[in-house]
């Protein structure tokens, strides 16, 4: 098993799930998140004071997965990307589901 970790652009979320959910991959996990990125600092003024930051709004999206449909899963990300993303495959050694999912579905998490 792997878990598919991406960092990217807020808007680019919403049309991945919808894809990811069509292609049967069921469950994902997404929130909000900052990063450095080598993007010139960004400057803004509140209440007449002038802020500089260097971290840039993202969202990491993860998805566990069998070794099979890592691809398709990072395929869709870069899709419906910018530039301005990271995609990380990540093995999984264990995965100790809830009551909810029956120990069958424990072998091939494919979505």
């Amino acid at each position: 098993m792997k878990m598919v970790v991406a960092y990217i652009e807020r808007e680019g979320f919403e049309p991945i799930r919808e894809e990811l959910l069509t292609l049967g991959f069921l469950s994902i996990s997404a929130w909000e998140a900052s990063g450095s990125t080598p993007e010139a600092t960004a400057t803004a003024t509140y209440r007449g004071t002038k802020i500089e930051t260097h971290l840039r709004p993202k969202t990491r999206l993860e998805c566990v997965t069998g070794d099979e449909q890592v691809q398709t899963v990072v395929d869709t990300v870069l899709k419906h990307t910018s530039d301005q993303r990271f995609v990380f495959v990540v093995g999984v050694e264990q995965v100790h589901p809830t009551h909810t999912v029956k120990a069958e579905e424990t072998v091939a998490l494919s979505g």
